[in-house]
């Protein structure tokens, strides 16, 4: 079968990528093109366009730039369209491809959305419109199931996908050695795979690297962006960045400091102490505040429905706050402690491994039972 995947930004990749895998352990002639990045490409087919040219987040940045998510609504509409998939697979990034579902139903091609928009943050009557453009919808949230049901929609919950890269996941021994980096306690930094994200969070990150001599800080580089992208933020300090080794670097690491997003989960995952943050433009997080209708913004509390990690959000991410948390996280033995006991619930919540040999089974059992 012929499958088309749209996925916008670094999470989607890994998922998509687990995907495909296991849509062609159980399809041994699948075929794919997909919007997405170097992941699901090293899984094979066609790369359309890479999600470093699609990562636009907030109102006022999707308004800078939409001109350009515009262009690749086009391009992506028309190359469904000439390809004519079997079915055109779409991973989270809402903004993008609710609009592509709607025009994929128009045009009487098979739907199914892997991994829910956070429609429960916001607008929850968006559940009416994807009711009508999406076939299926595949959810990773326990608590989606029932927010979906009180909307008169069936779901399938499929569990984490994420429980699969981490328990695939080796662990390179000699990660310390080959990245050469010194015999200190490791601080990871997971400043996001977006641009904005970089300017807004990645200086205050670096502004308390001096208060902690013993430790050192290394920043896990997002495939998205190229060491130069880094340099101009880190000037003169000694701090590495390792690319394509985000999962080695928080299996070496004491703590983290961690921008709200996937990594939250990935951090909370492999049991690694953290504070979230987040830091947008004001326009925008003003807007947020208006419409969003959730406690917390990282998935590791909003799972748990109750904060077990700190997080520091807009003008309570501040080089002081940050360094008061990390102080907590690295030599307060008891926070530690409570915050490892809350990942070990949150790993249990989760489930075991399985998400995306799930879906593709699910998704598979779907379409061949479609009238031809």
């Amino acid at each position: 079968m012929k499958y088309y995947l749209v996925a916008g930004e670094a999470s989607g990749d890994l998922h998509g990528a687990n995907l495909m895998a296991a849509l062609k352990a159980r399809d041994p002639q699948a075929e794919f093109r997909f919007f997405g990045g170097d992941l699901m490409q090293a899984k094979g087919g066609t790369l359309v366009k890479h999600y470093a040219e699609m990562a636009f987040m907030g109102f006022l940045e999707v308004a800078l730039n939409l001109r350009t998510i515009l262009k690749n609504m086009k391009t992506c509409k028309n190359d469904i369209l000439k390809w004519r998939p079997d079915v055109v697979i779409l991973i989270d990034f809402p903004g993008f491809n609710l609009k592509i579902a709607t025009f994929c139903k128009e045009k009487r091609l098979p739907v199914f959305y892997y991994i829910s928009p956070k429609v429960w943050a916001w607008n929850q009557k968006r559940v009416l419109k994807i009711k009508k453009v999406v076939d299926k919808m595949f959810c990773i949230l326990p608590f989606e199931v029932d927010f979906y049901k009180s909307w008169g929609m069936e779901v399938d919950y499929i569990g984490n996908p994420l429980l699969d890269a981490v328990f695939i996941h080796q662990k390179n021994e000699n990660f310390i050695r080959q990245n050469n980096l010194g015999q200190k306690p490791i601080v990871a930094l997971l400043p996001g795979s977006r641009r904005q994200e970089l300017k807004g969070i990645l200086p205050d990150m670096l502004a308390i690297t001096d208060q902690f001599p013993n430790h050192q800080f290394v920043i896990a580089g997002a495939p998205s962006f190229a060491a130069e992208d880094y340099a101009s933020f880190i000037g003169q300090k000694l701090v590495p960045v390792v690319f394509d080794q985000t999962y080695n670097l928080l299996q070496h690491a004491s703590a983290a400091l961690v921008a709200s997003g996937t990594a939250t989960l990935e951090t909370a995952l492999f049991h690694v102490p953290q504070v979230v943050l987040y830091k947008g433009n004001a326009i925008t997080i003003g807007i947020a505040k208006m419409l969003i209708k959730i406690r917390f913004i990282s998935l590791v509390n909003l799972i748990m429905d109750r904060e077990i990690v700190k997080e520091l959000i807009q003008e309570n991410c501040t080089p002081q706050k940050i360094s008061n948390e990390l102080e907590r996280l690295l030599h307060n033995q008891h926070y530690r402690q409570t915050m490892l006991a809350n990942y070990a619930v949150l790993n249990r919540k989760m489930g075991k491994p399985g998400a995306s040999a799930k879906t593709a089974e699910l998704m598979i059992g779907y379409l061949q039972k479609q009238p031809a």
